[in-house]
């Protein structure tokens, strides 16, 4: 499972390497670049799901999501 994830802002395009926690969802990430408070696109579970280049640790074990 990888736990290394590039999220993008949607925003300013500021692009983050952060490690996605295995034991919860994250809903709101705010962007460090331009302080922009991103949350789950419709239909995805978290800002990972949604903006990140990896999918959350739950997707990646096929499992329902947090």
């Amino acid at each position: 499972m990888k736990l290394e994830s590039n999220l993008t802002c949607p925003i300013c395009g500021h692009t983050e390497n952060i490690t996605m926690p295995e034991d919860h969802c994250v809903y709101f990430y705010k962007c460090v670049a331009c302080g922009e408070l991103l949350k789950p696109l419709p239909g995805d579970c978290c800002v990972f799901c949604s903006y990140g280049d990896t999918p959350c640790p739950s997707i990646q074990a096929e499992k329902d999501c947090c």
